[in-house]
């Protein structure tokens, strides 16, 4: 296996969470007894550029594919984030009805709406029909494919580039991401601005947060390995925030290297030296990172049975990706879990990969009453144990796994 930005063979594991199908790849009831299709979850790092990647063993259009299940609209904390977002970079960046917009991996139109609702021109790229089709609906043009160079040269014959060119949570999801960079640079304006958004490598190993590794999710960044990808295309940050979404991510600012109206702020080096401090450009903190895992995988499974044992009934909400790569590194099945509970109709009545646990609507905590929910998308904790204040009418009680096993207090 070699780099996917500097080319180099990849010699150290960070994270071998065994076999697992593709975290989003929810099976109907007439799909349980087909073969699936697992694929090799290791995670690598570059002792070169420090890039932490998997390969490319579930390819990227299998994965994004016409059927994807993931709409950004169905978690309300998500869009009350997207809605300051574009408040603040409009007022930042000072867009105007003559700017143009093009969000990267724009889903359902979840953020992009902001922006037209202040007339600024918008348009969105997204490979997955079925998502790009509810954005067209709300009005929001959107073109209907993958992100790269081609794409951006055929903006560009066209006349379209971008004032802002925006992703988030994106560019971990590409397999080329010398392709994706490149083209960035390609379709941003002389004086533009990008700005992505990435769940940030040091809180992931900080926090023990494996279950964000999955086959979607190709690299995990750090601010100096993005740098690095950045400043080979051309292309340098010049600001970064940390924001407490997805766990903890980084939000960059970037340019055009030879564009010299804007200044790199303090927050760059700021932040690298926090990195340093951190030990990511040390190869011993990915390699005794599979330790922490492993407590974890021990933990969990201890609370489940115990928990069995003692005639509990245990639930989960939030059909996540991350919650598909717990549940099947840990082995956990519907013995142990009887179902989990989603918002999201494109997920409901049906089953997850692996261990085929059934997801279902809310109705059923109300109904089965169980003794615990395990929260699988412990990023939204605050919004789920807000949602489901009513489990303590009958004792129910609330659990997250990451950073680590704990029952939460109410």
């Amino acid at each position: 296996m070699n780099c996917r930005f500097c080319g180099l063979t990849l010699n150290h594991v960070v994270a071998d969470l065994g076999f697992s199908p593709p975290s989003n790849s929810f099976l109907k009831i007439e799909d349980l007894n087909k073969v699936e299709k697992y694929y090799p979850l290791k995670v690598m790092v570059c002792d070169s550029c420090y890039l932490v990647q998997v390969d490319e063993f579930a390819q990227h259009d299998e994965i994004f594919s016409d059927d994807y299940v993931y709409f950004s609209s169905f978690s309300s904390s998500w869009l009350e984030h997207s809605k300051r977002y574009v408040d603040y970079i409009s007022e930042r960046i000072k867009l105007q009805s003559d700017s143009q917009v093009i969000e990267i991996a724009s889903n359902d139109g979840y953020l992009l709406q902001y922006f037209k609702n202040k007339n600024i021109p918008v348009l969105g790229i997204e490979p997955t029909s079925n998502t790009a089709n509810v954005a067209i609906e709300k009005g929001i043009p959107t073109r209907i494919e993958f992100f790269g160079i081609n794409c951006a040269c055929s903006l560009v014959k066209e006349g379209i580039k971008a004032d802002l060119l925006l992703g988030n949570n994106v560019l971990a999801h590409v397999p080329d991401i010398n392709d994706f960079v490149g083209g960035m640079k390609i379709v941003l304006k002389d004086n533009g601005t990008i700005t992505m958004e990435f769940p940030h490598l040091l809180q992931l190993m900080d926090k023990n947060q494996f279950d964000t590794i999955y086959h979607e999710h190709f690299s995990y960044l750090s601010l100096r390995s993005v740098q690095k990808i950045f400043a080979h295309h051309g292309l340098s940050i010049y600001h970064v925030e940390e924001i407490p979404t997805h766990g903890g991510s980084l939000r960059i600012f970037a340019k055009h290297q030879d564009n010299k109206t804007i200044d790199v702020e303090n927050s760059v080096i700021e932040l690298l030296r926090k990195e340093e401090n951190f030990g990511l450009q040390k190869i011993s903190t990915y390699t005794e990172f599979q330790i922490k895992i492993e407590q974890i995988k021990n933990q969990f499974n201890k609370f489940l049975i115990e928990a069995k044992l003692e005639n509990k009934k245990v639930a989960a909400y939030g059909a996540a990706a991350k919650g598909n790569t717990l549940l099947n590194y840990c082995g956990v099945r519907k013995d142990l879990l009887n179902f989990i509970v989603d918002a999201s109709p494109h997920k409901q009545n049906k089953f997850i990969p692996g261990m085929h646990i059934p997801v279902v609507s809310e109705d059923k905590i109300k109904t089965e009453k169980p003794d615990y929910i395990v929260i699988l998308p412990w990023n939204l904790k605050e919004e789920i144990t807000g949602q489901l204040q009513y489990i303590h009418q009958w004792g129910g009680k609330f659990v997250v796994a990451i950073p680590n096993v704990q029952i939460l207090q109410s």
